[in-house]
């Protein structure tokens, strides 16, 4: 144990990317390394963006309902000036921050802090979201977890959208999303279009 707990004590900077669609584990990930790290006596911090209050305006929380204390945060540039002293950092639902996040995660790491970023690789389109995939680009590790497609049973590859709603960025859960595998996002897509297609077809009026 002692062993492990000195590996762990003495990482060098880097950059660790958490991605995955929702209800994949991500946050909880995240969770799991810092507590980990704050047991091997590490200085921790973690933040979020300030947007995101579904179960916390203060807490991170994973859908499992595991809790760590955070730091909201409104841009990437407050992380930097409140991880001062900090030996792991921790940043959940990167993808709501600036891409200004990119360059803070580098300075940390080279710095010699560890950086531990988890956050959606896509939007609710199948779309690069945020700073993520370039973080991705330059992380030291990525990992991609994956949640069950709720219509198959097969890896889920993106969440998508329930609700009537094109805005990119929609707080949600269960309620607003659902993951599905490719095969079966294709096929909400085109059920979505064909109902989408009835719906502005011009009703006839007998005289």
């Amino acid at each position: 144990m002692m062993e492990y707990l000195t590996g762990e004590k003495h990482r060098f900077g880097r950059i660790e990317v958490v991605c995955g669609s929702m209800f994949s584990g991500k946050t909880e990930e995240l969770i799991r390394r810092m507590k980990r790290a704050k047991f091997a006596r590490q200085r921790v911090e973690i933040f979020k963006p300030s947007i995101d209050t579904r179960y916390s305006e203060v807490d991170v929380v994973s859908h499992d309902r595991n809790v760590i204390p955070s730091t909201p945060v409104d841009s990437s540039a407050a992380i930097l000036l409140l991880a001062s002293d900090i030996d792991v950092v921790g940043i959940d639902e990167a993808q709501f921050l600036d891409d200004g996040l990119v360059d803070v995660c580098n300075q940390l790491a080279n710095r010699g802090v560890r950086v531990i970023v988890a956050g959606l690789d896509m939007d609710f389109r199948g779309r690069p979201f945020g700073p993520i995939p370039s973080l991705c680009a330059i992380a030291d590790e990525v990992t991609k977890v994956h949640a069950i497609c709720v219509k198959c049973g097969a890896l889920a590859y993106v969440s998508h959208r329930l609700v009537a709603n094109e805005r990119r960025v929609l707080l949600g859960e269960q309620a607003e999303y659902e993951p599905l595998c490719r095969a079966c996002y294709q096929k909400a897509l085109a059920a979505e279009a064909r109902a989408k297609a009835t719906n502005s077809l011009p009703t006839h009026h007998e005289s």
